[in-house]
């Protein structure tokens, strides 16, 4: 584990001081525990996009919703999308820069769906769904609401619910006064299976 991850940071290092990465350093970072055969397989130096080994794709595009409840304001206009994540690490870096769940202000939610799916019941992918529910006492907020919150985001981009993580379309967590509540949205509440395999 170490091995690979000091490649990495070399790698990481070596583009952020050039800007470009060899082809050598691409396999490097992909096969290091393999370094006897990289001299096989590079034949020359050829700059290649870092992207494309640096960062760990997703299987869906994700989409950070965040709602504040101002009541000057109707639903829809306080419902705003943040940023959209493709990648391991774009989902990190954006997880690490935004309040956990237990410190966002009453009324406020966090929603992270699909691409393309809103946070709405209106969306056509939700129309014929549902939900699984958890709530969680206000004492719980401070003890329990973030990793709860959190295994729900990595369950949704790690797309954990096997077979039927297509049916999933995201989650919500809404920060209420009396009591907080995370939900997962699923796309057919008519396919019972696949609503108890998510669930």
């Amino acid at each position: 584990l170490i091995a690979p991850l000091m490649e990495q940071t070399q790698l990481n290092k070596h583009y952020l001081k050039n800007r470009s990465v060899t082809k050598e350093m691409a396999i490097r970072a992909l096969t290091p525990e393999e370094p006897e055969k990289v001299e096989d397989l590079v034949t020359a130096e050829t700059d290649v996009d870092p992207e494309n080994y640096i960062k760990h794709p997703l299987q869906n595009r994700w989409a950070l919703w965040f709602y504040k409840n101002d009541k000057s304001k109707s639903w829809q206009a306080n419902l705003r999308l943040i940023t959209k994540v493709d990648t391991v690490e774009d989902f990190w870096a954006l997880y690490n820069h935004i309040q956990v769940a237990s410190r966002l202000m009453p009324g406020c939610d966090y929603s992270l769906f699909k691409d393309g799916i809103e946070p709405m019941w209106e969306d056509e992918r939700n129309k014929r769904g549902g939900r699984w529910l958890i709530t969680l006492t206000k004492t719980q907020r401070h003890s329990d609401l973030d990793r709860y919150w959190l295994e729900t985001l990595l369950c949704l981009i790690g797309e954990a619910f096997d077979d039927h993580s297509d049916d999933v379309c995201g989650a919500v967590v809404n920060v209420r006064p009396k009591a907080d509540k995370i939900a997962v949205w699923t796309a057919d509440c008519d396919n019972r299976e696949s609503v108890v395999g998510i669930g």
